[in-house]
Parts: structure tokens; sequence; C-alpha cells
């Protein structure tokens, strides 16, 4: 199965529930009730508040402009919206080497799982990956991460519970560089509900890397469960003020009829998304593509 298929797949509660109504409103002729109603469709698919104002009123705009009477043209009109809020994809930065990766979110929205398909991402384009246990805090992460790396047959650098979350991400840095890694996928902490802690935390790796790999490529990827909505827009914004992210990686579209927050994300943060999940098989993670999520959520 194609990743569009998947994707096509993983977003039907999306499709179902809301924008597959967006066809049958169109066949009605682009009025103020038709905006209104689409209005609410795109507000209850979690598009968001504002984002839904600037569609609704880009779209008014541009069936004035182009004269658009039938369907089939509102809707192109509405998907090149869409796109044009998303903009264009923006792909990891992996040169130069090793390349640093850190991966942030709070527990539970699929961290661990997501820094494995990526590793597993970039193995398959011929990459040589290494993953750092730097989430000393919750009981279980290194060990859950080791499953990770063994499934997917890449290296960890770990040491026991409790330990400097710093301290690990030096050791994974100077094997990083003694056996000439391309990537290094460092695992973090996340403890929003201590700002404090977590902002000092990734600050001091921060200056582990810094002065280890001053030349390195540099991402920081937020990770966030789509399932929850806005609160996940909120979790980004706080996270926003703790570390410089580079991009976000959303989990678990195939769970929530609320594709829209994507939109939502895009239009509150400007922080591109660089990954999404759509199941949970070690493959299901894909680099974003904005022309296919459009289409996949329309289709």
């Amino acid at each position: 199965m194609s990743f569009f298929e998947k994707l096509k797949k993983g977003l039907f509660k999306s499709r179902n529930s809301f924008f597959s109504n967006v066809s049958s409103i169109f066949r009605r002729g682009i009025d103020e009730d038709t905006l209104e109603e689409l209005e609410e469709i795109l507000i209850g698919a979690d598009v968001g508040y504002d984002s839904t104002e600037d569609i609704i009123e880009k779209l008014r705009q541009k069936a004035k402009d182009e004269k658009i009477k039938d369907a089939d043209g509102a809707l192109y009109a509405l998907k090149s919206i869409l796109l044009e809020m998303i903009g264009d994809a923006v792909p990891l930065t992996l040169s130069p080497a090793p390349a640093v990766i850190l991966v942030i979110g709070v527990n539970g929205v699929g961290k661990t799982t997501s820094i494995a398909k990526i590793a597993y991402r970039l193995k398959e384009q011929k990459k040589s990956v290494l993953l750092a246990a730097a989430d000393t805090f919750r009981a279980g992460a290194i060990e859950q991460l080791q499953i990770w790396a063994d499934r997917v047959g890449v290296d960890l650098i770990k040491q026991s519970e409790g330990s400097d979350p710093a301290a690990v991400v030096y050791d994974a840095v100077n094997a990083a560089k003694k056996r000439g890694s391309d990537v290094l996928i460092v695992d973090t902490a996340g403890r929003l509900h201590n700002k404090k802690n977590l902002m000092a935390e990734l600050a001091k790796i921060d200056r582990v890397i810094e002065r280890e790999l001053p030349e390195s490529a540099r991402e920081t990827l937020l990770v966030l469960d789509s399932t929850t909505g806005q609160n996940a827009v909120n979790q980004a914004k706080e996270f926003k003020n703790a570390a410089n992210i580079t991009g976000l990686v959303l989990t678990k579209l195939d769970g929530t009829a609320k594709g829209g927050i994507v939109f939502s994300i895009k239009k509150e943060l400007d922080i591109p998304v660089k990954f999404i999940g759509v199941g949970e098989t070690i493959d299901d993670l894909e680099q974003f593509n904005a022309e296919d999520f459009v289409n996949a959520l329309f289709d």
C-alpha cells in the first residue's frame, strides 16, 4: 500500500465526520449560508477559530474575484487556500554530519515510537543512526527506547535512570563522532508541568552539543498527539517558549476525526509539520506532504 493510500485510510475519521460534507454543501453554490455551514464544519474539525475565519474570508474573496459558481471550482479554491496555509514541505536538515535531532514532547504522545520510526526511515535511506536515551526521568523510558532500538537495529547510548541527561548526550555525541554516525537522535524528558526544569535541562543539553559539535546540523522536533486537538496547540506554545523548535511530528492522525489540527497549528505557531503518523507499524510515519494531506482529506 502506498503512503497516500495509508494517509487516505488514516484520515478516514476526519474525512467521514467533516470534510466529506464540504462537497455536498458546495453543490448549492457559494453564498453566505454555504460559508456559514463551511465555517461550522472547519471549526468542528479543529481547524481553529482564527484559521477558519481566515479561510472563509479568502474563499469569499476568491469566489468573488474568480466568479466561482460550481461545486468543483469552489472545492478547488478551498484546497488551494488550505495548501497555501500549510506551505511547502520542509525536509530534515542532516548536513553537516553528524546531524543531531533532539526530540521533545510530553509523555504519552508517541515520542519514543516516533524516534524509532524516524530512525527506521533514516536507516532505509542508508544513514547510520545512533540513539541517545536522555529521558532519564520517566520510569521505563530507557528500557522502552532500548526495545525499539533493538527492533530497528540501531545502537543506543544510555546510562542509569536518574542520570544527568546532559552527561548521556555528551557520551552519545562522542560516540557519534568516533563511529562516524550520520545522525544522532536524542530522546529528552517532557516535563511540561515544570517548565523551569525543562528549560534548564534543554539549555544544558544544547551547550554540550554546541561545544562538542559546533558545525553539525541541528533539528528540534516536537511530538504532538493529534487526538488531543487544541490541547496539542497549547502544548506546542509552551514548548516553543522553552526550545527552538524546527519542526513538528503529528502522531495518531488515524485516531482522530479532527485532522484540521494541522491547519490550526500552522496558523498559531508557524512551525512546519515535518512528519505525520497514521498507524502503529514501523513504517507508518511519513515526511509531511501538504498536497497529499489536503487531497486525502477530501478524496
